[in-house]
């Protein structure tokens, strides 16, 4: 099977994007005055529904995750800086179980990825001397309905090391 992917996203285990998640290119509108990015309107099709937005920072080289939440769809795109987000599907009746993908976001890769629930999902800054992702989840957070892994001493057959390919 043939997958085309957005600039920035690749498949690392498995034939296939994971189901159920989305990798959607965003457009930026430059001017004179600077530039606007998108992120997620209510008219778009992949939109579900509206739980929470925040903002979380992260140093670079740190890595954020792995966590995966029971019912929250989330909804990344970085606005300032780069990061990679890190994706693992282990979902037991998945077509793509034990799927692996990694995805960069930034000014130089505006993207949004769309990460439905259940989904280990983690994500490691990449900029000096920080970026900030947005997410504008489907729930409001409970981190009780949310299961957290440590990124480097899991059964997740990632490694979060720099790779110079």
């Amino acid at each position: 099977m043939t997958t085309t992917l957005p600039d920035g996203a690749r498949i690392l285990r498995g034939d296939a994007i994971i189901e159920g998640v989305k990798v959607i290119p965003l457009r930026r509108i430059p001017d004179d005055r600077g530039t606007i990015f998108h992120m997620l309107r209510a008219t778009d099709e992949h939109f579900t529904r509206f739980g929470e937005i925040y903002f979380s920072s992260v140093y670079e080289g740190v890595v954020k995750g792995w966590h995966k939440h029971q019912e929250m769809t989330l909804h990344y795109a970085c606005v300032h800086g780069r990061v990679k987000v890190v994706l693992f599907d282990e979902r037991p009746t998945s077509k793509t179980k034990d799927g692996l993908m990694e995805i960069c976001l930034g000014q130089d890769s505006h993207l949004l990825v769309i990460i439905p629930p259940d989904v280990w999902n983690g994500f490691k800054g990449m900029s000096s001397p920080d970026a900030l992702v947005a997410n504008c989840c489907s729930h409001a957070h409970d981190p009780k309905r949310s299961t957290r892994l440590d990124p480097f001493k899991s059964h997740i057959p990632y490694d979060w090391a720099t790779k110079n390919h």
